[in-house]
């Protein structure tokens, strides 16, 4: 019987479901529905962002996993400008989709954004020159924004945040530096601090580390699926916390 006083969260990334996925996910989430009592999903859940991958995974998920499903869009979910066909099809399965929103999940806390690029301290780009590049740093700064009201929302003795794009330099070394910058912002990092949270979960860095943290100390886990399947080759490519809720 599972004690109920202790949660078990379970976090996957980059699904990238396409046309010819069908089935081979099937084995893992048999195993999360087995093992875990909520799912977090952290962006790139289709591969090209079209309605009909959408479909198949929600068939799938609908299937296989009865535990509540909460989850953040990637940018490969925006590929095809279908993102909110994408996001509509996934929340009629059940899924909660968080953007800038905070749910509470068995006592816990989520807030979910996608985030944006922009690199990390001290070479952030800066919204300087340009009115393109003004832009770009202002989609970093508006998604923290979004992040730092969710999580002012939440009131749960456990906060989780849940992104696509990194927070941290630390889970995405491995990557070539070149592409820093592109795999997330430290703006994103500034609300984690402000509003303390139990762990941070996020992917995009196919390539990078599996864990870091925040300046405060709060954990960050790198949950990409190609990452776990590389670094943890004997198990199933989701990472898992125990969470003990508070009496």
């Amino acid at each position: 019987m599972v004690d109920k006083q202790v949660i078990r969260l379970a976090a996957i990334a980059d699904i990238h479901y396409s046309r010819t996925s069908q089935g081979a996910l099937q084995p893992v989430f048999a195993h999360i529905n087995e093992q875990a009592d909520i799912l977090a999903l952290c962006g790139d859940l289709t591969d090209y962002g079209l309605p009909e991958e959408a479909h198949g995974l929600a068939d799938e998920l609908n299937t296989i996993v009865k535990i509540p499903i909460v989850a953040v869009l990637g940018n490969h979910d925006f590929e095809s400008g279908k993102q909110e066909d994408v996001k509509n099809i996934l929340c009629d399965a059940g899924v909660t989709i968080l953007d800038g929103d905070a749910c509470e999940i068995q006592g816990l806390g989520f807030a979910g954004v996608k985030g944006f690029a922009g690199g990390f301290w001290p070479r952030s780009l800066a919204p300087w020159g340009e009115t393109t590049i003004k832009n770009f740093v202002h989609e970093a700064v508006d998604e923290a924004l979004k992040l730092e009201s969710a999580l002012g929302r939440l009131r749960t003795d456990h906060r989780f945040a849940l992104l696509h794009y990194s927070p941290v330099r630390a889970t995405v070394e491995g990557e070539p530096p070149e592409i820093f910058a592109f795999l997330g912002s430290s703006r994103l990092e500034e609300p984690l601090d402000r509003f303390p949270v139990s762990a941070v979960f996020h992917g995009h860095a196919h390539h990078g580390s599996p864990e870091g943290r925040t300046n405060a100390g709060a954990p960050v886990y790198n949950v990409s699926m190609s990452l776990m399947q590389r670094h943890f080759p004997n198990r199933l490519p989701y990472r898992i916390l125990e969470v003990k809720r508070e009496a």
